[in-house]
C-alpha cells in the first residue's frame, strides 16, 4: 500500500488524520492534501507508476477499482479534524486521488459522490483528476465554483496515441469535452501533462486546450528508459515556458524540469485552484 504517513516537513500536518494526508515527492507538487478510495484502477496505463508503488501486480491494479476497507468511517473522522483545523484556503482542497481515478470503470466508483458530498458536508474543498472524461460529469453538480477544481490528465490529442497507452482511459476527445462542460459550469480546471510521452503530442494538448483551461502542471516521463533517454528535456522545458508566455496561462512546472527553466523564472507550487 502507498505509506500515507509520508509528509512533507514544510507543511502542518493534522494530528490524528489517516486517510486524509499530506502526499511526499511527486505527488506533493500536486497537491497539499489528498485522499486515495480505492485499490486498483482499471485504465490500464502502461506508463503508471501505482502498481510498484502500492507492491501489488499490474494485473491486479489493472481490475476495477474497489473501495478501501473502512474507508468511509476514516474518511469521515479525518474530515472532521481537517475541518476544525484552522487551514488556509489552498489547503482545505483535498486531491482524489493518486492510486486510482475518482471515476475508474468499475461499480464502486459510486462512491465518489459520497465522498465528494462527505467533504463538502464539512466545510472541505476538492480537487479531482480523472481520465474518465465525460463519465465524470454524473457528479459535477457536485463541483462549486468557490471551492472546487476539476482536472485531466492528457498525453495526446492523437486517439491511437491514446489507446497505445491508455487503452481503457476516455479518448482524448472526451477528456477535452468534460473540461470545456466543466469550465462552462465556473469550474477551475487544469490539466496535468504528465508523463510527457512525445514532445510534440504535449505541446499540442495546451495549444487547443488553454482557452478553457485555467492552470498547467507539467511533468516528464520518470519510468520509461526508451523515453527519458531519448527526450531533450532541457529542450522541452524551454518550449513549455516560451508557450506559456505566449497563451498567458498560469503553470507549474515540476522538480525534475526545474533545473532547465531561466534563472529566477516565476514558478509557484501552490495556488488558489478555485474562482
Amino acid at each position: 500500500m502507498i505509506d500515507e504517513t509520508k509528509h512533507d516537513p514544510s507543511q502542518p500536518v493534522v494530528k490524528g488524520a489517516d486517510v486524509i494526508y499530506r502526499p511526499a515527492g511527486n505527488a506533493g507538487e500536486y497537491a497539499p492534501l489528498a485522499t486515495n478510495p480505492y485499490v486498483g484502477c482499471g485504465h490500464r496505463c502502461a506508463y503508471c507508476y501505482v502498481p510498484n508503488a502500492m507492491h501489488i501486480s499490474r494485473a491486479e491494479f489493472n481490475q476495477p477499482g474497489v473501495l478501501r476497507e473502512g474507508y468511509m468511517d476514516r474518511l469521515a473522522k479525518d474530515a472532521r479534524l481537517h475541518s476544525s483545523a484552522g487551514l488556509d484556503d489552498v489547503q482545505r482542497q483535498i486531491f482524489i486521488t493518486f492510486s486510482s481515478d475518482p471515476w475508474h470503470p468499475g461499480p464502486d466508483s459510486r462512491w465518489t459522490r459520497s465522498i465528494l458530498t462527505k467533504l463538502t458536508h464539512e466545510g472541505l474543498a476538492f480537487c479531482t483528476l480523472t481520465k474518465s472524461g465525460l463519465g465524470s460529469l454524473r457528479d459535477a453538480d457536485m463541483f462549486r465554483p468557490d471551492h472546487d477544481a476539476y482536472a485531466a490528465s492528457l498525453t495526446s490529442l492523437d486517439d491511437r496515441f491514446s489507446k497505445k497507452w491508455e487503452p481503457a482511459a476516455a479518448l482524448p476527445g472526451d477528456r477535452i469535452e468534460a473540461l470545456k462542460r466543466m469550465h462552462d459550469r465556473g469550474i477551475f480546471t487544469w490539466v496535468s501533462i504528465e508523463p510527457t510521452l512525445d514532445v510534440e503530442h504535449s505541446l499540442a494538448v495546451i495549444r487547443a486546450t488553454h482557452r478553457f483551461v485555467d492552470l498547467y502542471k507539467v511533468g516528464r516521463a520518470n519510468y520509461l528508459k526508451e523515453i527519458t533517454a531519448n527526450t531533450d528535456w532541457r529542450d522541452y522545458t524551454l518550449r513549455i515556458v516560451d508557450l506559456m508566455h505566449e497563451i498567458e496561462q498560469p503553470h507549474y512546472v515540476k522538480r525534475d524540469l526545474q533545473a532547465y527553466l531561466p534563472t529566477g523564472y516565476h514558478n509557484p507550487l501552490r495556488i488558489a485552484q478555485h474562482h
